[in-house]
């Protein structure tokens, strides 16, 4: 049984859903940039919440049911999206919390984590790449096809690039069809080619993602407040990092290949674990290993 509640955090207000028993210990799930807190699968949530685990998973600003900010008039920062995060847990009234990030949503993990280690329990870092590795510009020099400087993060797969290369030229999707139709490709392209890939259900799943939205096209903002955030992604301090770090990938990732073994390389003690198969998303085949995984880190 779920319970979903609206929070107010800051001047905007956040769609939030709880799992589990409320005595059992807090675990916060944090989605990527654009993506809504339902794209955390069902299966996967209530395992961690049969688990002995208080569940919570939420919408960013502009996705899903949360607030959608008119950005030309009211601008802000991922710093302010990393501030969403803490107050999903103040609203909640939760000092600290085992912390489940994936994509960006790692990202954030990792700034908090470093930053305010009195609120996180333990970290779990799902498909993300190193706080201040500056992922966003590697993927636009791979975009571009210019060559990636010493240094860099490794790029994405060619299949990735080439998505995007041929959306950049195309028309943007007119209508819900259309739309839909194009988050099932992009979808495709991050499970990856290891496992089988379900065309009906992911329908299903980009149908609801869509119409749940009070406005699909204000996740762009997420873009737009990466490009104006001098603060986001802070450089060197993930050595400050003092929870527990268990750091995920999968063995197909296409759009941070590489990057997990770099974070837990970064972080002191923290451990590593590839799952065969996984791609970007988190499909059904390994609901059951991620759960345990996480299970296992956050017990005690």
């Amino acid at each position: 049984m779920s319970q979903g509640r609206m929070v107010n955090v800051g001047d905007v207000e956040l769609w939030t859903e709880e799992f589990g028993d409320p005595a059992h210990p807090p675990l916060l799930l944090v989605m990527g940039s654009m993506s809504q807190g339902v794209v955390w699968p069902e299966e996967l949530v209530g395992r961690l919440a049969a688990g002995g685990r208080r569940v919570i998973r939420y919408d960013h600003r502009d996705t899903g049911r949360s607030t959608t900010v008119d950005f030309d008039a009211h601008p802000y920062t991922w710093a302010d999206v990393k501030a969403d995060v803490l107050g999903v847990l103040d609203a909640y009234g939760i000092d600290a919390a085992h912390i489940v990030g994936h994509s960006a949503g790692g990202l954030l993990g990792q700034w908090i984590a470093a930053e305010q280690p009195e609120r996180v329990l333990t970290l779990t870092v799902i498909g993300s790449s190193p706080l201040g590795g500056r992922e966003g510009q590697v993927l636009m020099r791979a975009l571009m096809g210019q060559e990636q400087p010493p240094g860099s993060l490794p790029p994405p797969a060619p299949e990735f690039v080439e998505f995007f290369a041929k959306a950049a030229v195309n028309p943007p999707p007119a209508d819900r069809r259309a739309q839909i139709d194009f988050q099932i490709e992009l979808a495709r392209v991050l499970h990856g080619t290891a496992l089988p890939f379900d065309e009906d259900e992911q329908r299903r799943i980009e149908e609801r993602l869509h119409d749940r939205a009070a406005d699909p096209a204000a996740v762009a903002n997420h873009q737009r407040a990466g490009a104006r955030d001098s603060e986001f992604e802070p450089v060197g301090i993930l050595d400050r990092v003092l929870a527990p770090t268990l750091v995920i990938e999968g063995t197909h990732e296409p759009v941070k290949p590489g990057h997990g073994a770099l974070i837990a390389a970064a972080i002191p003690g923290a451990e590593f674990l590839m799952i065969e198969g996984m791609g970007h998303t988190l499909p059904p085949q390994v609901h059951r290993q991620l759960a345990e995984a996480v299970l296992a880190h956050t017990a005690g």
